[in-house]
């Protein structure tokens, strides 16, 4: 690395990080209402914490291909506010907002198609029983988090992140209430148990969704995004051709989670509770390198907007300097304090025995996973979608899942061999993804 590559890196990492930073506190804030979620489900027992553990897996799909999708109309904004072109942006949000309705419906359905499919897949049978009612509700939150998503785009593609999380924390902020009134009920009433925090999940969406549309509709700020730009079919066209690359990329990781979630679950109700408490936890850890990714994105997005291609690669190295230092800092914590915080999320002896040792496992893919995710950040703020998604599903379905799968159930390591696979697929990504990167922003 040359002296002014490295100058410049430290200048961008300082503007990345600013940018980040309320990125990754909004993107927290989905993780936070889960681990949340956890923390509040777990005293109905083992066995309503594995059926959450389900949903989640299930879930992480659906968002991960919404989130892909919704992608692109944040990367196209950031390169026309990059350019100073207020109506293209426009276009952007009012088309993908059109998107984001027809995907989330298509995700609701998807997601209550996919419960049938659990039980001929050997998950606990006493899961399923009690499955539906919490289910259902999260299904039906994908419309909201959606429409949620796309204005969130707009909001930090436009450099008012820190709007973004607000409103992300707006839901949090509403959750909790929520949570307590209908899974444990108030003022004589039993609640609604396991049903309960699935509405009140639904709810504290709508409630986000719906503060953030008020704002984008009424804020003098937002005056020069609310321009007339009528929905065209060809624009709605291009944004998902564009997307739908993006939304594989995300199902390819989404999906192999789920099925890690889904092997683990052939070992029972306490694996799939161990899996949830150590998840919930890394997952919050992880919005520092997905944050970072998203930040990547704009940041190239506006420099191509601008026309200035040599800070692609500076943009790529800060991002991935922080998000290194980052990781590791969190395999340490996971290491050290990961026992205590399963004691802390339940009182099975038997889970937190197993939690302990899942703990170190995750602890030590964190590193790969912050590199692959920030590589692929930059990559699709250039509009490189096509080969990274191929490089996921390959690394993810060829290698990390069959390798897991062989650990855990035929070398006899459990679930902690079905992690271990998993990084060892997520390793491999880390290498390549950054050296794509590196070769597509080779000065001419």
């Amino acid at each position: 690395m040359t002296s002014q590559l490295r100058t410049a890196a430290r200048t961008e990492a300082k503007t990345l990080f600013q940018l980040a930073v309320p990125i990754i506190i909004g993107l927290g804030a989905a993780m936070l209402q889960g681990l949340i979620d956890t923390v509040m489900i777990a005293p109905l027992g083992t066995t309503s914490l594995a059926a959450v553990s389900l949903t989640t897996s299930a879930a992480i799909v659906m968002y991960s291909a919404l989130y892909g999708l919704i992608t692109i109309v944040g990367i196209q904004i950031a390169q026309a506010h990059g350019g100073g072109d207020t109506h293209k942006a426009t276009q952007a949000i009012r088309t993908g907002w059109t998107m984001a309705l027809i995907a989330g419906l298509i995700g609701t359905v998807a997601m209550l198609a996919l419960i049938f499919t659990l039980g001929p897949l050997g998950q606990p049978p006493e899961v399923l029983a009690i499955l539906a009612p919490y289910w259902v509700p999260i299904a039906l939150s994908l419309v909201p988090f959606t429409l949620l998503f796309t204005l969130k785009s707009l909001f930090e593609s436009t450099d008012r992140a820190w709007l973004a999380a607000g409103f992300a924390y707006l839901g949090v902020a509403a959750n909790i209430p929520l949570n307590l009134i209908l899974i444990y009920g108030a003022f004589g009433w039993e609640g609604l148990g396991l049903m309960g925090g699935g509405l009140a999940t639904l709810l504290s969406q709508i409630i986000a969704y719906a503060a953030a549309h008020l704002y984008w509709a009424f804020a003098p700020s937002m005056q020069a995004y609310r321009g007339p730009s009528p929905v065209r079919f060809s624009v709605l066209k291009t944004q998902f051709k564009g997307g739908l690359p993006v939304a594989i990329g995300y199902v390819g990781e989404g999906g192999a989670f789920a099925v890690v979630g889904i092997i683990i679950g052939l070992f029972g109700a306490t694996a799939l509770a161990s899996t949830q408490i150590v998840v919930a936890v890394a997952g919050l850890a992880y919005m520092l390198p997905l944050g970072m990714a998203t930040a990547v994105s704009i940041r190239v997005g506006q420099a191509i907007g601008r026309a200035e291609p040599l800070r692609l690669r500076a943009i790529g190295v800060a991002g991935g300097g922080i998000v290194v230092l980052w990781m590791l800092g969190v395999t340490a914590a996971l290491i050290l304090g990961g026992l205590p915080l399963a004691r802390l999320l339940s009182n099975d002896p038997i889970v937190i025995a197993l939690a302990g040792p899942l703990f170190l496992t995750i602890a030590l893919m964190q590193v790969f996973d912050g590199v692959q995710a920030t590589a692929l950040g930059a990559l699709r703020g250039m509009m490189d979608t096509t080969i990274p998604t191929a490089i996921t599903l390959v690394t993810y379905w060829l290698i990390a899942l069959p390798l897991g799968y062989v650990a855990g159930h035929v070398w006899g390591y459990g679930p902690v061999g079905v992690w271990a696979g998993y990084g060892v697929g997520l390793a491999i990504a880390a290498v390549i993804l950054p050296i794509r990167f590196w070769r597509k922003t080779k000065p001419a």
